[in-house]
């Protein structure tokens, strides 16, 4: 398991979804939450992002 933590313009960029995407499948339960790192900042695991990767990958097929 990875501990690494994304910010998310790194998301963005990985899964090639806009922020408001992201959080509108975020509300729905459709895409990792995200993780408070401070105030005015979150994050999300590497390894929530990957398996999401691979379940969409694999429910695509």
């Amino acid at each position: 398991m990875s501990l690494k933590i994304l910010r998310r313009k790194d998301v963005e960029e990985i899964v090639g979804l806009s922020r408001s995407t992201i959080y509108k499948l975020m509300s729905t339960g459709a895409f990792p939450r995200s993780i408070r790192l401070g105030p005015r900042a979150v994050g999300w695991r590497l390894s929530d992002i990957e398996a999401w990767i691979e379940f969409r990958a694999s429910d695509v097929g």
